[in-house]
């Protein structure tokens, strides 16, 4: 993991200090070995080209660390992202043996109140530990704060500081927040979660005149946890501050007091101001895609006839986090939602304990490693049966499809072999005696050497993360200007590269290995994107989209299981209608989908639906109901029904029942749609 010049000095130290570097590790003492990897010594040494086998070709000092120091050393004082995200794939997380992850000494934990010391007090939900801090705020008669007290929790300043307590933990609880626990590490929390603790900060705060910016602040949320954000922003709203809400939620889009609708489409297509205005003035404009999810069509939501499973995957014994002894059947064959409140357990049960006890059994594609630790076993102690028929598990996540530059949407699909290998068939290739190869942009020939075929190169800045930037030698090109003066069709394979999906199509159409990878790329509403558009500069939602149409051209090998993890999120409510098309596209194809949800259009077309809750952490993580999504909307106790009754054909829009008290709505400005000269000024 150590960088090049790095890499050559420990080994030169190693050879000079007397170790065989080129014999296999096996067969190095385990002295030596444990010495190489955990040693705190730091010698040093002369490293002469002379005196040893070594690169170097010239005579220094060199000081040797061992992995564990500089793995330490580096995850402590460096600053690149790139170094410490290899420095962290040998650092394992555990318990201190001495503290048992309380963080304390004994002494501090000796101090309890109500019976708990700090730590287990941190460790409960929030709920809980507001119920507990309720005696001492509601003391009448306080004691006085004396040192010589026999305890102090029912002083004066217990009554004080329990009170404040309580109100703090108040607007989380307000935020559905409820089941998190102060200890709770932020690297565990969801960006939702995380976005309505600041919120819940900024409340305390008392701050008016601010401009708060939200970047989809519904993101991840179930509609029974988006009512409480919609108070919580209406509050920071009457206190005198603005609200910029950056969101795809129709819902909270119905309640705000001015819209600007961006479009009419996605990538160069779109990047116009189509309106700016109150929202009922949006439903005027007719190049505006959003009006029409905006106010919605009763007879645009119509009713499907659910499949029928083919066989069921029932697990028993499930125990993992909020999960406790619980037994659950998946249908094989259709599409599966998994809903539930916010914290409930869903994506412990889908993406940790379903993903692992299927990847034990079949074969599991780079995408579809259970989430659950690389070390742990999260499929442990539980009881499957109906996992005969599966024979591959593939998980569609927002993850990127690469790490950097080189990694981009032509090489990903596989049709770049194709476009390879046209190039190599026209005659100027051939008479030069060039095969697929030599257009490729991975391999020495030709690729540009200063980029190394990347089209940037890295630049590492000392104080702040790394960075990419043109490359100076091809501008972008990848490739040498031999390899470019080959053209096909008057373009270049740079030129090809630099094409929209859309115009890929047709310029590649009797191409059939290529033209089938562009046209599901189309249906999955990508046409806007670049061939080479590098994978660091998709979204999470273009990635998984593109995951989709991957897996959608591929043929068909035994049953597949696909899972999901909440894949609506950040999609507009029109890509999200193409989703679910590629979603039953699966299933029709002989595959079972299970997809962790809050959207309810994509519950509402589900085939068969599983809630978890009632609520979040411990008051979760149970099954409290199952069925078709009819049956769902009616099941008394469910907390998605409602909501989904409200989203069924002939019903009022989810934001709109009920939900008067919640509105947002100021005295109204006249606002209109930007005519193309003033679009293009903004």
């Amino acid at each position: 993991m150590a960088g090049a010049w790095q890499g050559q000095n420990l080994r030169d130290i190693l050879v000079t200090l007397g170790f065989d570097i080129d014999g296999p590790w096996r067969k190095l003492s385990r002295k030596d070995r444990d010495w190489i990897l955990f040693t705190d010594e730091q010698p040093t040494v002369e490293v002469h080209p002379d005196r040893a086998e070594v690169d170097a070709d010239y005579y220094y000092n060199g000081t040797f660390s061992s992995a564990e120091r500089y793995i330490r050393h580096t995850l402590a004082n460096s600053q690149s992202a790139a170094m410490r995200g290899r420095a962290l794939q040998f650092v394992e997380t555990a318990p201190c043996p001495v503290c048992h992850g309380k963080r304390l000494r004994p002494e501090a934990l000796a101090v309890t109140f109500a019976g708990h010391d700090i730590a287990e007090l941190s460790a409960l939900p929030l709920v809980t530990l507001a119920e507990l801090l309720r005696p001492a705020a509601e003391l009448e008669d306080p004691e006085p704060a004396y040192l010589s007290a026999v305890s102090g929790e029912r002083t004066e300043v217990a009554k004080l500081i329990a009170t404040d307590l309580r109100e703090r933990i108040a607007v989380l609880l307000e935020l559905g927040l409820g089941y998190l626990g102060l200890s709770r590490t932020t690297t565990t929390l969801s960006p939702g979660e995380m976005q309505r603790l600041r919120l819940a900060t900024q409340l305390r705060s008392g701050l008016f005149g601010v401009l708060y910016v939200l970047d989809e602040p519904s993101a991840g949320l179930h509609p029974a946890d988006a009512e409480p954000l919609m108070l919580v922003l209406r509050r920071l709203r009457e206190a005198g501050n603005s609200l910029f809400v950056v969101e795809h939620d129709m819902d909270v889009a119905r309640r705000a007091d001015w819209i600007v609708d961006v479009g009419p489409a996605a990538g160069e297509h779109g990047g116009e101001v189509l309106y700016s205005g109150p929202v009922e003035g949006l439903a005027d404009v007719e190049r505006s895609i959003t009006r029409r999810y905006l106010f919605p069509e009763a007879d645009r939501r119509e009713a499907r006839t659910p499949r029928q499973p083919e066989a069921w995957l029932a697990l028993r014994h499930v125990t993992r986090h909020n999960l406790s002894d619980l037994e659950v059947e998946f249908p094989l064959g259709v599409l599966t939602a998994v809903t539930g409140v916010s914290g409930s357990g869903k994506s412990t049960l889908v993406t940790q304990v379903l993903a692992g006890v299927v990847a034990a059994e079949a074969a599991t594609e780079e995408d579809g490693e259970p989430d659950g630790g690389e070390d742990e076993d999260v499929a442990a102690g539980v009881a499957a049966d109906g996992l005969e028929t599966i024979t591959r598990l593939v998980t569609v996540d927002q993850r990127p499809i690469g790490r950097s530059p080189r990694s981009n949407l032509a090489t990903y699909t596989g049709m770049f072999d194709a476009v390879r290998k046209l190039f190599a068939a026209t005659d100027e290739a051939r008479e030069r005696g060039w095969g697929p190869g030599r257009f490729s942009f991975n391999v020495a020939g030709g690729r540009c050497e200063t980029c190394q075929g990347e089209g940037f190169v890295a630049v590492e800045l000392l104080f702040l993360p790394g960075t990419y930037g043109p490359c100076p030698t091809c501008h972008g090109a990848r490739y040498n200007p031999e390899t470019l003066s080959v053209t096909y069709r008057e373009h270049t394979i740079a030129g090809v590269l630099r094409m929209t999906v859309d115009e890929a199509a047709a310029f590649l159409d009797d191409v059939p290995p290529a033209s089938r990878s562009l046209g599901t790329l189309r249906e999955v509403g990508l046409g806007y994107l670049r061939l080479g558009q590098p994978a660091t500069e998709l979204s999470g939602g273009e990635a998984q989209r593109i995951k989709l149409a991957t897996e959608l051209q591929r043929a068909r090998r035994g049953h597949t299981v696909y899972l999901l993890d909440e894949p609506t999120t950040g999609l507009h409510p029109a890509d999200v209608e193409m989703l679910i098309a590629q979603l039953h596209r699966l299933v029709d194809a002989g595959g079972t989908v299970v997809v962790v949800e809050h959207d309810l259009d994509v519950i509402a077309s589900a085939d068969w639906t599983i809630e978890l809750g009632p609520g979040g952490g411990d008051a979760g993580g149970r099954i409290i109901a199952t069925g078709t999504p009819a049956e769902l909307a009616a099941a008394p106790g469910s907390r998605t029904g409602p909501y989904l009754a409200r989203r069924a054909p002939g019903g009022a829009p989810a934001g709109d029942a009920g939900r008067g008290s919640l509105s947002l709505t100021r005295p109204k400005c006249a606002g209109r749609a930007l005519p193309t000269t003033a679009r293009r000024r903004h």
